[in-house]
C-alpha cells in the first residue's frame, strides 16, 4: 500500500506521454527527419525541468521521502563515453521508434509489438551489467 503513490505517479506519467503524443511513432519519425519541433519541445522542456530539480537537490530545498538531503555526486566529464553511448541510444531509439520511457505506456495502449523492444532492452541491460566492469572507463 505504501507504494501506491508511485503507481499513481506512473499512471499519470503514462497519460501525459500519451496525450502529448510523445509515444507516437509518427512524432518520433518526424523528429529524426527534422520535420517537426514537437518532440524537441518535449525533450527541451524535460531538460529544463531536470536542470531546475538538480539545482533544488543540490541546494537542499527538495529532500527525499525520508526528509534527508539528496546528495548529487559530481560526475567526471567524459565526452567520448557520452558520445558513444548517446549514439547507440539514439540509433536504438530510431530503429525501435520508442525510447525506454514509453515502453510500458505503449504496452498499456495495446501496442503488443513493443514487447520485442522491451525484451531487447532487458537483454541489452543484462549484457551491459555483465560487461560493465570490463569496459574502458
Amino acid at each position: 500500500m505504501k507504494y501506491l503513490r508511485f503507481l499513481l505517479i506512473g499512471i499519470l506519467f503514462g497519460i501525459i506521454l500519451t496525450k502529448s503524443e510523445a509515444v507516437s511513432w509518427y512524432r518520433i519519425f518526424e523528429m529524426f527527419k527534422f520535420q517537426s519541433f514537437h518532440m524537441y519541445g518535449i525533450i527541451g522542456t524535460a531538460v529544463l525541468f531536470s536542470m531546475c530539480f538538480m539545482y533544488f537537490f543540490k541546494k537542499g530545498i527538495i529532500k527525499n521521502y525520508l526528509g534527508n538531503k539528496i546528495l548529487v555526486k559530481q560526475k567526471p566529464k567524459e565526452y567520448k563515453r557520452a558520445l558513444i553511448g548517446g549514439t547507440i541510444f539514439g540509433l536504438g531509439w530510431a530503429l525501435a521508434g520508442a525510447c525506454p520511457a514509453p515502453i510500458f505506456t505503449l504496452l498499456g495502449n495495446g501496442v503488443v509489438s513493443i514487447l520485442i523492444v522491451l525484451l531487447g532492452s532487458l537483454i541489452g541491460t543484462f549484457i551491459y551489467g555483465l560487461l560493465s566492469n570490463k569496459l574502458p572507463k
